[in-house]
């Protein structure tokens, strides 16, 4: 360490020291064996964060989480995760030391911006290994220590490896004097879909039953998308008449009320959660249960990711269809997964609809199966871009805390 440096970091913890209380984090005990840290700065990376972790506990089931967010804001807004993120501490030094003593974790991930660099710079005297992710040049400097040079530099240079989503971030990383060797340009992390394996017997059984009809989905359906999606399976099925549609009740309570509304407009229905057969003039299966997704979505040549047709409802993850083979059609209201579907349609991969009628054209257009051919490959390579980055970071969480695990057996 030169000495400008640690000077500068000396007079930042003086100038940052604070008197924590009740730092932010310490109230619950830590678990038992290896910790993995994991910052998120931006709540609209917590779903990637989540997939990742997720996948490295699936390798790794021991491993104990801890999640964090930025001082001061509101979790309780955030999606859900698998572990419950808590505030960081003020960029105080001895909050960083209360928070550090406490968890003292075996490796930690930092994801995004707001860098902090008393509880960075302190983690890396204990030598926790930390590698910093989709990295920017924005080290959250406590308002004393602004003046002070070399502070960002320092802070960054404690992370082993960083990883920038574009070159001229990682130039920028290494004009304050950060070595090459530790930096890299990847992309941003990504949701890679995983979904879990179905019984090839029911699959075949409920293929036979289907005897070669043309099939697409409407998954996440609510009771004001009903009319919509049931006027598009008739106008569909006046150019293909064996159409069936395969209907997911988002709420499962209104499967009676939709019986008879099907009952009332002449439409055949099969209700699968009540073990109906599936019959050959049989133009509408009604089920509810989420778990059923997994199959129908392997069947159907194509889905309508529901909950997007009215404004505010959001919409539905639709990359796990994508992943087991079947085309998307998604209204425009689909915000709380708007940059899965933005690639997706940028890809040619799905097809954006705003009304009854449109779905009922997107339907006939998609079944044609050179168009859905194309679809299926073009969402392939979305849904799987992401794996070489995610496969990256796993191996490197692995390794470290496998060196670590070793070194600790040798002491």
């Amino acid at each position: 360490m030169s000495k400008p440096r640690s000077l500068s970091l000396a007079a930042y913890r003086v100038l940052s020291w604070g008197v924590p209380t009740k730092t932010a984090g310490t109230q619950t005990p830590r678990p038992d064996g290896e910790l993995l840290w994991v910052h998120v700065n931006d709540p609209g990376r917590i779903r990637v964060v989540d997939d990742f972790c997720r996948r490295l506990l699936l390798l790794r089931p021991e491993l104990s989480l801890l999640l964090t967010a930025p001082s001061g804001v509101d979790v309780s807004t955030w999606e859900d995760c698998i572990a419950s993120p808590i505030n960081l501490p003020t960029d105080q030094t001895g909050a960083a030391r209360a928070f550090l003593d406490h968890w003292r974790p075996d490796m930690g991930i930092w994801i995004g911006g707001g860098v902090t660099p008393n509880i960075v710079t302190q983690a890396n005297e204990r030598e926790v290994p930390l590698i910093l992710v989709e990295a920017s040049v924005d080290v959250k400097v406590a308002p004393g220590g602004r003046w002070l040079p070399d502070i960002s530099r320092y802070t960054l240079n404690c992370f082993s490896k960083i990883l920038a989503t574009s070159e001229k971030t990682a130039r920028q990383i290494r004009r304050l004097g950060i070595q090459n060797s530790k930096i890299a340009v990847s992309p941003p992390l990504r949701i890679n879909p995983n979904p879990r394996p179905w019984p090839e017997d029911e699959l075949i059984e409920t293929n036979h039953a289907l005897a070669g009809r043309p099939v697409w989905l409407a998954a996440w359906v609510q009771d004001n998308e009903f009319i919509s999606v049931l006027t598009a399976h008739r106008q569909a099925m006046r150019m293909l008449p064996r159409l069936a549609l395969v209907l997911h009740v988002a709420d499962g309570s209104e499967m009676v009320q939709l019986t008879d509304r099907l009952s009332s407009m002449d439409l055949r229905c099969a209700n699968w959660d009540d073990g109906q057969l599936i019959e050959d003039s049989t133009q509408v299966i009604l089920f509810s249960d989420p778990e059923d997704l997994g199959l129908w979505h392997r069947i159907s040549s194509l889905t309508f990711m529901a909950n997007s047709l009215e404004r505010g409802m959001g919409g539905h993850d639709p990359l796990i269809s994508v992943a087991l083979g079947s085309t998307v059609i998604h209204g425009p209201h689909v915000e709380r997964h708007q940059d899965a579907y933005d690639r997706l349609d940028k890809a040619g991969a799905a097809l954006k609809i705003a009304s009854a009628s449109e779905l009922g054209d997107g339907i006939v257009a998609l079944m044609a199966p050179d168009r859905a051919a194309e679809m299926a490959l073009a969402g392939w390579a979305v849904v799987t871009e992401g794996a070489p980055q995610v496969d990256q970071l796993t191996e490197f969480v692995q390794n470290e805390l496998d060196s670590q695990r070793t070194q600790d057996a040798r002491t």
